[in-house]
């Protein structure tokens, strides 16, 4: 009995003798997000899995001559966060293309079109993205005249920040053939003044009538790209983003980065239907786990309909700032409904983008339809762990059917403390009761995992982390800001906000057995920062750095050394 007892004790330091850890991470303030033990001062790995969770002086024993030691002196670790919608070409084109995030006015808008058309020849194109007009003065659209008096000679497409809307100059129009006589698309809008005539607005499908005029040349190279996003995203921290929608171009562009050994971040990624890219996905299958689970294709992205900041959100009333128009759906049901129930039967899972109430009504009334004309032994996934994508605006008596159908509403934290600016002119009063409920969804039994919806918004966790907790405007935009109505009730909690950012993904991405927590057993992802975000007051989380991003056990980003560029 005294050799067995003896035995037990010297087992954990046999394991380490046998299989020293590659890397430690000590003297650390560990958040795990691991209810079991959720606090921690030292971290072991192996290779690319953690090995050991606990103290300090326990971890010495994994320590050996070749095992790579940290000191954080007291920094806070988190496990690898996680957006869970995040536009990861999106992001990189902004990087590298005309950006037009952060204008505060209309004039300050044609200033910097005007800058750029000057550097520009004449009759190249000029494409942008990232205006928006919710704090200009008056917050209205930006029209093709207005740009015509800066761009006479270039077309001009600059899309707002949400993606869904362009406005385009006369130059431009002229070329898409597009004008007073050119008919709405299915999900889209030509808009028009009070004469009829064409403002320069497309919205939603609309813009596909313009996009395909516009040159290749005029974006930005895809390989650049995405190396301009794993750059960025890996200087905030992120370990692993969940990039909604995209084609079969996007994954051969990941692939052959990925075997270069030139993209670091991990991205699960979906491709857009119904249509051909799905298909596809439908065909093959799903594939999970490449390049040492670093890429995985599983899932399939719709969008139902379009954004509330320029009105195609699809509402089940009128908007209170624009009576003749409640919005519009963007997906035809037939193809939709086809398309749900083959995705049942593979094992593919879909997330379909919804902001309005009519639109969220809409997902979940076909989500249910399809989970009734797919009996369970006709599926590949017991689970099928169905997105709603967005969920801004719920009806109250639809949010409990989220967890009564098993379906994820994954949110994005950030796009609430914007959208208060203009979200009760748009809504009314009584439509926020169910606007952005967070914690009443949490309270029915589901999971909200969190995300940016980058580049619609900045994409930075610290941002996405504040908003969750505090639900009220970013300070340098808070003077003014009127808060009625808002329902601060809906905030989370910041143990809820960590594992929006963490364990609650990888349950989205069927990986929380792999990843979501700092958990013996799990992938070495880890994000370290300069405060404790559990603790302290909220406006200083926004003043908190990202000190150090490790993805599989290896140091992809370290402040204030050398790192990779694009």
């Amino acid at each position: 009995m005294k050799k067995l007892l003896l035995a037990l004790l010297l087992a954990p330091l046999a394991f380490a003798q046998n299989q020293p850890a590659t890397l430690v991470l000590r003297n650390a303030n560990i958040y795990t997000s691991d209810d079991s033990t959720p606090r921690a001062e030292a971290v072991a790995i192996q290779n690319d899995k953690i090995v050991f969770v606990g103290t300090d002086a326990e971890a010495q024993q994994y320590i050996s001559p070749g095992t790579k030691v940290l000191d954080l002196k007291g920094a806070t670790v988190l496990p690898g966060l996680t957006d869970s919608h995040y536009h990861f070409m999106g992001v990189g084109i902004r990087e590298l293309t005309f950006n037009l995030e952060g204008t505060k006015s209309l004039d300050d808008f044609l200033a910097k079109v005007k800058e750029r058309v000057a550097t520009t020849k004449a009759g190249d194109w000029v494409v942008g993205r990232g205006w928006i007009e919710t704090f200009w003065k008056p917050p209205a659209f930006p029209t093709r005249w207005d740009l015509d008096k800066v761009a006479p000679d270039n077309p001009v497409v600059l899309r707002r920040s949400d993606g869904h809307a362009l406005v385009a100059n006369s130059a431009a129009l002229k070329i898409a053939g597009i004008d007073h006589k050119t008919p709405n698309p299915f999900g889209g809008e030509i808009s028009k003044d009070q004469n009829g005539e064409i403002t320069g607005m497309l919205l939603d499908h609309a813009q596909e009538l313009m996009m395909k005029f516009v040159p290749p040349q005029a974006a930005a190279d895809p390989e650049q790209a995405a190396l301009a996003a794993n750059q960025r995203s890996l200087m905030l921290g992120w370990c692993e983003l969940q990039d909604p929608g995209g084609t079969w171009q996007d994954i051969d562009v990941y692939r052959k980065l990925y075997g270069q050994g030139r993209l670091k971040v991990r991205i699960y990624k979906a491709v857009w239907g119904p249509g051909p890219e799905a298909d596809r996905l439908l065909q093959e299958g799903a594939q999970v786990g490449a390049f040492q689970n670093h890429l995985t294709i599983r899932t399939i992205k719709v969008i139902s309909d379009g954004a509330l900041g320029s009105r195609g959100a699809a509402l089940l009333a009128p908007y209170s700032d624009k009576p003749d128009t409640s919005g519009f759906l963007t997906v035809e049901t037939a193809p939709f409904r086809a398309m749900l129930a083959e995705a049942l039967r593979q094992g593919i899972q879909v997330e379909t983008h919804a902001i309005g109430d009519r639109a969220n009504r809409f997902v979940l009334d076909e989500y249910e339809r399809a989970f009734n004309a797919v009996p369970k032994d006709q599926r590949k996934v017991a689970e099928p762990r169905w997105r709603d994508e967005h969920s801004q605006i719920v009806s109250p008596e639809d949010l409990p059917r989220f967890a009564k159908l098993g379906v994820i509403p994954s949110m994005q934290p950030s796009h609430a403390i914007g959208d208060l600016f203009f979200a009760p002119q748009r809504l009314g009063m009584d439509r926020l009761r169910g606007a952005y409920a967070w914690q009443s969804l949490i309270k029915s039994g589901v999971i909200v995992p969190a995300g940016s919806d980058a580049p619609v918004e900045r994409g930075e966790p610290m941002i996405e982390f504040y908003a969750a907790v505090a639900r009220k405007p970013l300070p340098s935009r808070a003077q003014g800001a009127n808060l009625e109505g808002w329902h601060p009730e809906e905030a989370m909690t910041r143990e809820q906000a960590l594992k929006a950012l963490t364990l609650w993904p990888a349950y989205a991405a069927f990986e929380e057995k792999i990843k979501g927590s700092i958990s013996a057993g799990k992938l070495a992802d880890f994000t370290v920062l300069s405060a404790d975000i559990m603790k302290i007051p909220e406006v200083e989380i926004l003043n908190t750095k990202n000190l150090m991003t490790i993805v599989g056990g290896q140091v992809v980003y370290e402040a204030g050394k050398p790192n990779p560029g694009p």
